[in-house]
């Protein structure tokens, strides 16, 4: 499953991710942001359970901004889950 979600509060325009019916995170791809941090950090991201990708990403913030990429994934995953 594909699910595409809006970033907000961030630099990044949108994040996309991809899961295996299990839950495993398969792909994720940053539209906009810091591309070769978030192309590490999605590389990180393959084969991780989404639950566990949530719990390590969640609440992170960037300089004085109250979420940050990392944490727009992480919102990302959460919505796909739900779907």
């Amino acid at each position: 499953m594909t699910y595409t979600r809006k970033n907000r509060g961030v630099c990044s325009v949108s994040t996309t991710v991809t899961l295996a019916d299990d839950g495993t995170i398969e792909d994720v791809t940053v539209l906009g942001g810091c591309s070769g941090n978030l192309k590490g950090i999605a590389s990180l991201l393959k084969g991780m359970p989404a639950q566990e990708a949530i719990q390590r990403m969640e609440g992170l913030t960037c300089g004085s901004k109250s979420t940050s990429c990392p944490d727009q994934i992480a919102k990302t995953l959460r919505e796909a889950l739900e779907q």
